[in-house]
């Protein structure tokens, strides 16, 4: 293994995953993004060689690749462009083995103010993804669901049998694309894959997600403005999530099928305040701020998520807890505090 393999800050993937991966031709679409900036690094410490696709724009950012090592952003090939392109998916899909599709709009309070930007983005974004891949001869190509689909939950823990329910736009669109995945496979035999994760949270994640926002305004303010409290979510550290993304693109069974990537237990907005506010020695008071709350029939009060399909299909497990993996994101957050936003709401 080389220098740059040795030295990571989040869960690492086993020996066996990295050395399936290693030489490996892998494409990532979103690689500016959160969990996509995590992928792609996990991707060139196994050893493979990564075409990050960043989102195309004037000033040249490279997003959350920013934050990565420079070593490592040097070992990948970066592409600009966006996947609402169909001539400019079917050139990053050139020659790639292995194809990882994070690329999408995601905040769903904006999906209220700009849902065509959501079809564009989600829908014929992946559409044209599908298309490149399905002429380009991919070995795999693992596409990226979302927990919001399932709605609030008719039961829990949530399995993939789960019925769907687009509760706002943003998780509309990611129904849509979820079919045309499906779809593709049943009708063109596209060896894909959809992993559906649940609440991911961790080191880079902008304060639009609700963990950075509580984090950086604890850090920041006498008082915490939320939305509601009530709401339950499985939140799963991106360490986990990013093992979730190389087991499935790994496993021969996981094709053509829906694989849920959670942590297996939940809590609610409320205690995860209680949480982050314990591990810093706070008490500062939560004030409910209206605008942050979203419509009644939007808001999806509950997910649980069920992960034996992943262990039993994919040999997955998380690693880190909920408990230490916000300890790691406080960490990461506290000496990057003026990436972030405390006193604005961040849709």
């Amino acid at each position: 293994m080389t220098s740059i393999e040795l030295k990571t800050s989040i869960a690492t993937s086993s020996e066996e995953l990295a050395a399936f991966y290693r030489k490996r031709h892998c494409l990532v679409t979103g690689a500016g993004g959160f969990i996509g900036s995590h992928l792609a690094e996990a991707l060139v410490r196994a050893g493979a060689h990564v075409r990050a696709m960043v989102h195309y724009n004037a000033l040249g950012s490279r997003g959350n690749l920013r934050w990565v090592e420079p070593e490592i952003v040097e070992a990948m090939e970066i592409v600009s462009g966006d996947v609402c392109d169909p001539f400019m998916a079917a050139r990053a899909v050139d020659g790639m083995d292995t194809v990882f599709h994070l690329a999408a709009l995601i905040g769903i309070p904006y999906s209220y103010l700009a849902p065509a930007q959501y079809v564009a983005a989600n829908v014929t974004g992946t559409l044209n993804m599908l298309e490149s891949c399905r002429h380009g001869g991919v070995r795999r190509l693992v596409h990226t669901s979302t927990s919001e689909v399932y709605g609030t939950a008719r039961y829990a823990p949530i399995d993939e049998k789960h019925s769907l329910q687009g509760q706002s736009p943003y998780s509309a669109t990611k129904i849509a694309a979820d079919k045309l995945a499906e779809s593709y496979h049943l009708s063109f035999g596209l060896p894909v894959a959809t992993i559906r994760p649940f609440n991911t949270f961790g080191p880079r994640q902008s304060d639009r997600a609700v963990i950075p926002t509580i984090i950086s305004q604890t850090l920041t303010r006498e008082e915490i403005r939320l939305g509601s409290l009530e709401p339950i979510r499985d939140f799963n550290y991106v360490g986990n999530t990013v093992d979730g993304f190389l087991a499935v693109g790994r496993a021969e069974e996981a094709v053509g099928r829906v694989v849920n990537i959670g942590y297996g237990d939940c809590a609610s907005i409320g205690e995860v305040v209680d949480m982050i506010q314990s591990l810093r020695g706070t008490s500062k008071p939560v004030v409910t701020e209206s605008r942050r709350v979203r419509p009644a029939g939007s808001e999806v009060m509950r997910l649980h998520c069920d992960n034996a399909l992943a262990r039993e299909l994919c040999g997955w497990s998380p690693a880190v807890g909920l408990r230490e993996g916000l300890r790691r994101t406080i960490a990461w957050i506290e000496p990057h505090l003026s990436s972030f936003y405390p006193v604005a709401y961040n849709v």
